[in-house]
């Protein structure tokens, strides 16, 4: 069974459909919006022979994730992988005028979020001797941009969160990989703008960016390697981009 977090849509949906199409068996989809999540696991059953379990769950809540760990424990038993994709970007502010709620998010999803579920999961990794770990990171974590800076500092967190896992399990048999996407469609945009259609779009015109699905089967490939195989870390651009702030525009 494969835990995905942030499942109702975006890149953690796109992981979902990727998955069942490569024949995994089982996933667990986690999210805040457990009507999108249930839609979405009736829709991969009725499609593809994978048993899907849905839960609503805040990752941003250490106290729900414990408890969402003692509901399903046996359900997690057989967990081979989780991919931490839960995430977001909020607002886009020169440091000095940063909004302190919209910190506050980013590191409670991008770090603390992805900290609480691989607590979760690890316990039942070291005793299986096995499992892996997926966490998406950024390319904002490697190269910073301006107006970016919470948001690229949880992400050169996750980054070095992910380096520091892979010493500390060495030898338990437990993979850790990266999965560091630039510019992708989905609804990052349109969250990090809090619902302003028209600068969301902005930052895709011209453009032929990432899709969820590009990164899904990124993340897919990465945990169908043989067992003695670790994808430490990927970097994916589009085509039309070269850095965070490297883009071409065809307009």
């Amino acid at each position: 069974m494969i835990l995905i977090t942030g499942a109702s849509s975006g890149i953690g949906e796109a992981c979902a459909w990727s998955l069942a199409e490569s024949g995994r068996s089982s996933l667990f989809l986690v999210g805040r919006r457990g009507e999108k999540l249930k839609s979405l696991a009736q829709e991969i059953e009725k499609k593809h022979q994978t048993k899907v379990l849905w839960a609503a769950l805040d990752v941003r809540s250490q106290k729900d994730v414990q408890s969402f760990a003692e509901q399903y424990h046996r359900e997690l038993e057989s967990l081979s992988a989780v991919v931490n994709n839960a995430g977001l970007a909020a607002g886009a502010n020169v440091f000095q005028e940063g909004v302190l709620e919209d910190w506050e998010t980013m590191i409670d999803t991008n770090l603390k979020g992805l900290l609480y579920m691989t607590k979760a999961v690890l316990p039942n990794f070291i005793k299986n001797k096995s499992g892996h770990i997926i966490n998406i990171g950024s390319v904002a974590g490697h190269w910073v941009y301006p107006k970016g800076n919470v948001y690229c500092a949880t992400k050169a967190a996750v980054t070095a969160l992910s380096e520091g896992l892979r010493y500390d399990l060495m030898g338990t048999g437990i993979r850790v990989t990266e999965i560091c996407p630039g510019m992708v469609e989905t609804e990052f945009s349109l969250v990090r703008f809090k619902g302003d259609q028209e600068k969301a779009k902005a930052v895709y015109q011209g453009v032929q960016p990432l899709t969820g699905q590009d990164v899904a089967e990124a993340v897919t490939w990465a945990i169908s390697r043989p067992q003695h195989v670790n994808v430490q870390q990927m970097v994916l651009y589009s085509t039309d981009q070269a850095s965070p702030t490297m883009v071409h525009r065809r307009i």
